[in-house]
């Protein structure tokens, strides 16, 4: 019924001053979010006619003059400008120019005619990712980790063939692909897919493998040792190549990517090759400055803290980051000073603090200005 249907610019999702070039952008977008082969949801296919009608009506002026004036009712064989036909459905669809529409790999999966067989060609194996959990230490100082993994691996029993006595497959006559067609608005399309019965493989056996049931492989368990070098992070990844799943038709075996996740260190932080470290400091060592022992990623050093440094003091310590074994570049060290207020004194202690506070200790320029304003 013409009254129940949508506003057609409401269906494209455009105003109704869009121009030509904005209702065949939104129509474009819409036809491939909701075309019946990539959209299986329930009332996708009845989601695509309606994108199609309301293009059909709005991409042409005439037709979009009359519906501007008159609505549905003007195709309706009823309103005013008596414009007959009407859509009829997918096979009443009609005024649609295919050249104006272009679906990309949509319909590049979907023209199985003239398109070049898949069935028998060397596929590689299926690649598996693992997550691998380090230690700060494991991380920077590299190791050796041992980890399981599922992978098929090719059937011992059948050498990875799948079976004996290979013969062409019946249903798709060697070509491992099956063409199908489909009935849509836009006319009958072929739909080439991997064959069921072979499994694109355009042969099957006489008699399958009882060990993998005709597949050519099983899927184990298998145990892989890993060298991690110094300096890995976060997010990075390592591949071991061709050690994953076992590929078909004589491909390559698929590939082995391990991705690390690094834990945190009681003291040190890092940003790639660079590690930070906090320095505790007394006040004393602070005032009067020190020797100071302060461990780094390449190991122990002394350095000489200047008198007077303050809250978030930060010293550079070259080279003595973390070690990158990839590139061969040691990354810097750096130690931030964080003077450390006691909250426990004895009494000798308090007595000194106390004979320190009664010394004009005030004298810095931050005192004065702040002062400044306590001052009535």
């Amino acid at each position: 019924m013409a009254a129940s249907k949508k506003d057609y610019y409401e269906v494209l999702g455009v105003s109704k001053n869009a121009t030509d070039e904005e209702i065949k952008r939104a129509f474009r977008k819409l036809a491939k979010q909701y075309h019946p082969d990539v959209n299986k949801e329930a009332g996708a296919a009845e989601k695509f006619k309606e994108i199609g009608e309301a293009y059909a009506v709005l991409s042409d002026k005439q037709k979009r003059s009359q519906y501007d004036q008159f609505g549905h009712a003007a195709f309706d064989g009823n309103g005013g400008a008596g414009f007959n036909g009407g859509f009829g459905g997918f096979e009443g669809f009609s005024g649609f120019d295919f050249e104006d529409f272009d679906l990309g790999s949509i319909f590049e999966s979907m023209m199985g005619g003239g398109r070049k067989s898949r069935g028998n060609r060397k596929q590689k194996g299926e690649d598996v990712m693992v997550k691998m959990s380090l230690s700060f230490d494991e991380a920077v100082y590299g190791c050796e980790k041992t980890f399981k993994v599922n992978i098929n691996d090719a059937c011992s029993s059948c050498n990875g063939k799948g079976g004996s006595g290979e013969q062409t497959c019946p249903s798709c006559n060697g070509r491992g692909r099956v063409v199908s067609e489909q009935r849509t608005m836009f006319g009958i399309f072929q739909t080439e897919t991997t064959c069921p019965n072979c499994n694109g493989l355009g042969y099957t056996f006489k008699e399958k493998c009882s060990t993998c049931l005709g597949k050519g492989y099983k899927n184990i368990s298998k145990t892989f040792k890993l060298h991690v070098p110094r300096g890995v992070d976060t997010g990075d990844t390592m591949r071991m190549s061709g050690k994953a799943g076992v590929g078909a038709n004589g491909g390559p075996n698929g590939d082995i990517y391990i991705e690390f996740k690094v834990g945190t260190h009681e003291i040190f932080t890092r940003e790639g090759r660079d590690a930070f470290v906090t320095i505790p400091l007394t006040i004393a060592e602070a005032v009067l400055g020190c020797k100071k022992e302060i461990p780094t990623i390449q190991g122990v050093i002394v350095s000489e803290i200047p008198a007077g440094c303050q809250n978030g003091d930060k010293f550079k310590f070259r080279g003595k980051g973390v070690d990158d074994e990839k590139t061969g570049k040691k990354g810097d060290m750096y130690g931030i000073i964080k003077i450390i207020t006691p909250t426990k004194l004895d009494r000798e202690q308090k007595k000194l603090f106390k004979e320190l506070a009664e010394t004009k200790l005030d004298t810095d320029s931050e005192f004065k200005k702040y002062n400044k304003y306590t001052e009535d």
